[in-house]
């Protein structure tokens, strides 16, 4: 969709000349607490030269709260990572010690993969 033709939500016209269009892309999810959290942890090697990564998808709400959390596994793992398209990469692998910090966060964990 080009830059013109956003979805617009709820208003269709408006006469204010000072109104301002609410788009699909200014919403931002509510961020669930840990314990509504499903989170699903696997070790993913498909496009990066044979190197193992940990991923962590699933987490629902919005981009600086999944941002954080990412800062903080990249912290207690003590390795690099990154935070995009709502998922968590952590270099190396990691799952078991992810899942224990989870779960001692109150996140529900599944594994996913071999």
């Amino acid at each position: 969709m080009s830059k013109k033709n956003k979805q617009r939500l709820n208003v269709v016209y408006s006469t204010n000349p000072n109104f301002r269009y609410e788009l699909e892309s200014e919403i931002e999810p509510e961020t669930l607490e840990p314990k509504y959290q499903k989170l699903y942890i696997l070790l993913d090697k498909k496009q990066r030269a044979g190197k193992a990564v940990t991923l962590i998808e699933g987490f629902v709400g919005s981009e600086n709260d999944l941002k954080e959390l990412g800062k903080f596994l990249k912290g207690k793992c003590g390795v690099g990572g990154t935070v995009k398209d709502g998922e968590i990469l952590i270099q190396g692998d990691f799952r078991e010690k992810i899942y224990e910090i989870l779960l001692y966060e109150g996140y529900q964990i599944k594994r996913k993969g071999g």
